[in-house]
């Protein structure tokens, strides 16, 4: 049984009195403390969220649901709590999970970045105040804000991938979910060797099982416990924080490039990503476009016919 809900400040501090004798040594990431009465593990985390995790978590959880109504008038309601837990921001895998996502590869610029990141389901509350969710959802100076937060204390494993070995693949006959396919494995297997203890690895469904377990056939080392799903960001903490952190790198990246062009480079596949492609053809030749886009996408022949 697992119970979650939020504490106001007054009951935080008799929280952390109440159990000081009872803590465990190790303090999980974001939490204040954990500590464990009897059967159950409790764990108060910085934002206030408290989780009740055992088989008498309900009779724990009760103790400070009459605190919060003796000292603040204050209904915790139970079965309200767990329709909460149903809300689309919630995640659906409340597990120790591995999770991968990759970022870029509907972008003409900049590389693509594919991460695995580890979450363990202590952690899910926070990240779920946080707002971790899909990178997509997210605005850039969201992702640039909470992604420095998260780097220090979540493992993860990430690998990017410039736009001069992109090419080469395309020249070699890969398609994109090949390439997909490929990096996640790689990613995946890395963060597998780190010996973490998780209950699932979850991955988005770009294609079918059968046909990613076909692109990576020929690697040397493979995983294939994998639960595929679709929409897996907002479903899975773990592909969630992939999800950012992913898009964290991409943006540094875009940034770098920016910077050392002196011409701001667009997100995309749209017509402005045709203009600033003749500028920097223009500007530094085509050899320098090659560089930082990926040759096989229509910009690239609309770009050359701009010239």
């Amino acid at each position: 049984m697992t119970i979650v809900f939020k504490v106001s400040d007054n009951v935080k501090e008799k929280m952390k009195e109440f159990y000081k004798d009872k803590r465990r040594p190790k303090t999980p990431p974001y939490a204040i403390f954990q500590a464990e009465e009897a059967d159950t593990i409790i764990t108060l985390y910085e934002s206030g969220k408290v989780m009740f995790q055992g088989i008498s978590a309900d009779i724990d959880a009760n103790l400070w649901i009459d605190m919060e109504k003796h000292l603040n008038n204050r209904t915790i309601d139970m079965n309200e709590n767990k329709k909460e837990k149903k809300k689309e921001n919630d995640f659906y895998f409340y597990t120790n999970t591995i999770g991968s996502d990759e970022v870029g590869t509907g972008d003409f610029f900049g590389p693509i970045v594919v991460t695995a990141a580890y979450v363990k389901k202590e952690e899910i509350p926070y990240l779920e105040e946080l707002g971790v969710k899909d990178s997509k959802k997210l605005t850039d100076d969201k992702i640039k804000k909470i992604i420095p937060k998260l780097i220090h204390k979540i493992p993860y494993v990430t690998f990017t991938l410039s736009n001069n070995d992109y090419n080469k693949y395309h020249e070699k006959g890969y398609n994109m979910n090949q390439i997909k396919a490929i990096l996640h494995n790689k990613v995946l297997f890395a963060m597998k060797e780190k010996d973490l203890p998780y209950d699932q690895i979850v991955v988005d469904q770009f294609v079918y099982p059968k046909k990613y377990f076909e692109h990576i056939k020929d690697a040397t080392n493979k995983v294939t416990d994998i639960t595929f799903t679709t929409k897996a960001e907002s479903k899975c903490a773990s592909v969630a924080v992939a999800s950012c952190i992913c898009r964290y790198i991409f943006l540094m990246k875009m940034d770098e490039i920016s910077q050392n062009l002196k011409i701001e480079i667009p997100k995309g596949a749209n017509d402005q990503v045709d203009i600033i492609g003749a500028e920097i053809v223009q500007k530094y030749g085509e050899e320098k476009l090659k560089e930082i886009a990926k040759c096989n996408f229509k910009n690239y022949d609309k770009i050359k016919e701009k010239l």
